[in-house]
């Protein structure tokens, strides 16, 4: 959160430099955390992010799911 805000402070600031080392602060939490970086599971399961679900395996679920759901 620290890291966030510091890109807030930066961008009222209109300090580039500042602005720079704020976003590098969020990319360092984020790889931390494990959000951004190489992958670190190895489950064997196909990677179906930006799938649209009617082309996964998932196609029957979906189809059943009414609008409403959706």
């Amino acid at each position: 959160m620290n890291a966030r805000r510091a890109v807030g402070q930066a961008k009222r600031s209109g300090d580039a430099d500042a602005m720079k080392a704020a976003r590098a602060g969020v990319d360092a939490a984020k790889t931390a955390l494990g959000e951004r970086g190489p992958v670190w599971w190895t489950d064997g399961a196909p990677d179906l992010n930006r799938h649209m679900a009617h082309t996964t395996p998932y196609a029957a679920w979906f189809a059943a799911v009414s609008d409403g759901e959706r």
